[in-house]
């Protein structure tokens, strides 16, 4: 088990480099993260998109290419398709997102003949780490997943219960994250929460402990438990944190890094390989991070 995000990116690079393939890959924050990723020896990079703008921001950012490691596609909905075909073709274990739509990039992996399909639901995981806590914990989908139905929560759960698997966590609480602890019909999160709970006391959602509905102060303090008269568990011990929706999904997430000034890294699940699907706000740390992150899970699976 990783105490760290630093000891993550210790283990990754003892399996590296990893092989990269970058769709729409003209985009400066990308490269200069890849330039780090290159020199730690974490990973190597094949960038599709703009060749003309891709060898000037390498130059510029002194990033050296070989010819092989640029294919030229001006076209972003075609350079996706050549960037997965380079993972279908075992040319590339990691997916990585450059400057192009999340939808189109999504849209392409999902396509039945050419894309990453698997069966399983995308859902982006997020591992992290803030000051105060001596361990790593996950929380999903501030990315990918509007309004999950409950069988669509099931699966978010199971992808963030793979991803915790394979930083060392081997029986990870799960938090369904709702506003309260009890079960209201006028708040269809709850129910889902507590369905989610059930699910797993049946052993439809295994190797994890679920447990919701479920509000946030309860699995971070021992003093919000008591006074609640809860006694779980996830008590000041939780691992993974499932919110209701992406919205309080992404409100959490932004919380955890302003607020809290949390360190993250963070995937997308479910498809044949890792997609390293990030935000242009996100910091050079954070995509080496999620690369790491990409390579232990790709190891794991």
């Amino acid at each position: 088990m990783f105490h760290n995000l630093n000891e993550l990116v210790d283990a990754a690079r003892k399996l590296g480099p990893a092989r990269i393939a970058v769709a729409a890959g003209h985009d400066p924050d990308v490269i200069k993260a890849l330039k780090q990723a290159k020199e730690m020896g974490l990973a190597e990079a094949t960038f599709v998109g703009n060749a003309e703008k891709i060898r000037f921001m390498a130059g510029e950012t002194k990033l050296e290419l070989r010819d092989k490691q640029i294919v030229d596609e001006r076209d972003e909905a075609a350079a996706a398709r050549k960037a997965i075909a380079l993972v279908r073709a075992g040319e590339a274990s990691l997916l990585m997102k450059g400057k192009i739509n999340t939808a189109t990039l999504v849209r392409a992996v999902l396509d039945r003949e050419t894309g990453l399909r698997t069966g399983r639901q995308l859902s982006q995981v997020i591992v992290f780490q803030v000051p105060g806590y001596d361990r790593l914990m996950v929380m999903t989908d501030a990315a990918i997943n509007i309004a999950p139905t409950l069988e669509q929560k099931a699966e978010i759960c199971r992808n963030a219960i793979d991803v915790a698997h394979a930083i060392g966590i081997q029986k990870p609480n799960l938090a369904a994250l709702c506003a309260l602890e009890f079960v209201n019909p006028n708040m269809p999160a709850t129910v889902d929460a507590a369905a989610l709970t059930m699910m797993n006391r049946r052993g439809q959602i295994t190797d994890a402990y679920i447990e919701g509905p479920i509000a946030l102060d309860v699995p971070l303090s021992r003093f919000a438990s008591d006074r609640k008269s809860i006694d779980s568990p996830l008590v000041e011990n939780t691992d993974i944190f499932v919110t209701p929706d992406i919205e309080a999904a992404n409100i959490l997430y932004r919380a955890i890094i302003y607020f809290a000034k949390g360190e993250s890294g963070g995937l997308v699940y479910g498809a044949r390989v890792p997609l390293l699907i990030l935000s242009r706000a996100e910091s050079p740390d954070t995509k080496i991070r999620s690369i790491a992150i990409g390579m232990l899970v790709g190891q794991s699976r």
